[in-house]
């Protein structure tokens, strides 16, 4: 697939989550097969007032790319200038939320509130399109009420204002992750525009991605929740699309991937602030395996990188005698 000038090496697409799709999260992906990754969503107001801590989200190495990067606002001068600071830090495309429902973004008239306001949303896509030459996308939800209507108008209005890609969440802005994805929009907006189209939601397993495809004609998949821990699932994707058996995935290569996360997230936050993260996420990856209450248990007070290890290693040699 191609969006814009950017070639996608594959058909999958890692989701924009907050707190959680940060660069060794996003590496773990790509080591994975993932043709797409994505950063967090990223506020336009943090990099308009040069908030560190919102810089550092745009963080990238090589070895992840492509790489696009989500932001969201309302105000269009604030949105450009965020576009620009994210094209100069080098991400490959830029990709406007148009989604998010949590309530402290919509009532500032940023993410699913875009929907409601598609005079001014045109504004501000035209501005951004005319502000950057990376490729520029969007992210949105079914809108406010069932119908879609206003996912197939807003899909059509990015079209029009030089958007060269949409993601489709087919719930409402209500719904948040609650209910079934509505497939039958991904559909609906894939005839209704010509620019690449990616499904997303509830997918949780290569077979349910095969079925996105073969229901909606989409161009990709994008997978969120069910990549936190289990980041096989684009390997397992790309298999299926192509015909290939679904590789297994033993307990050694999660024993692995923890000890490659936590390594990670180390050189990119510091030990201390890493250790505290990883006694919650080091246990994403056990879920399902032998023992992982009790290996979840055993993070509760991690304090260092090296203690972190011996708890993988002393997991990894349970599952062994298992």
């Amino acid at each position: 697939m191609r969006i814009g000038s950017v070639v996608i090496p594959g058909s999958t697409v890692l989701a924009p989550l907050a707190g959680i799709t940060h660069l060794p999260f996003r590496l773990l992906a790509r080591a994975q097969g993932c043709g797409l990754v994505c950063s967090e969503m990223i506020s336009a107001n943090g990099l308009h007032h040069g908030s560190p801590k919102t810089i550092r989200l745009m963080e990238s190495i090589a070895g992840e790319k492509p790489l696009s990067v989500q932001i969201f606002g309302s105000d269009p001068d604030i949105m450009v200038e965020a576009a620009r600071r994210v094209a100069a830090s080098g991400a490959d495309m830029l990709d406007i939320n148009f989604g998010c429902s949590v309530r402290k973004v919509v009532k500032t008239g940023a993410g699913a509130a875009l929907m409601r306001r598609p005079e001014d949303s045109g504004r501000m896509l035209r501005a951004v399109r005319a502000a950057i030459d990376i490729p520029l996308t969007i992210k949105i939800r079914t809108g406010w009420d069932p119908s879609g209507d206003e996912a197939l108008f807003i899909a059509r209005l990015a079209q029009d204002c030089g958007v060269d890609a949409v993601a489709v969440h087919p719930r409402t802005a209500t719904q948040g992750f609650g209910g079934c994805a509505d497939w039958s929009l991904i559909h609906r907006v894939k005839r209704a525009v010509s620019i690449p189209v990616i499904g997303n939601g509830d997918i949780e397993t290569p077979e349910d991605a095969l079925r996105m495809f073969d229901s909606t004609g989409c161009d990709a998949v994008m997978v969120g929740r069910a990549a936190i821990g289990y980041p096989w699932i684009f390997s397992g994707i790309e298999a299926a699309v192509h015909g290939r058996p679904v590789p297994d995935v033993t307990p050694a290569m999660r024993i692995t991937a923890m000890t490659r996360y936590l390594n990670d997230v180390v050189r990119s936050i510091g030990e201390a602030h890493a250790c505290r993260m990883m006694r919650s996420r080091l246990g994403w990856f056990a879920k399902g395996l032998p023992h992982a209450g009790q290996f979840r248990a055993s993070l509760h007070h991690l304090s260092s990188r090296e203690e972190a290890l011996d708890k993988i290693a002393g997991y990894g040699a349970l599952l062994s005698a298992s």
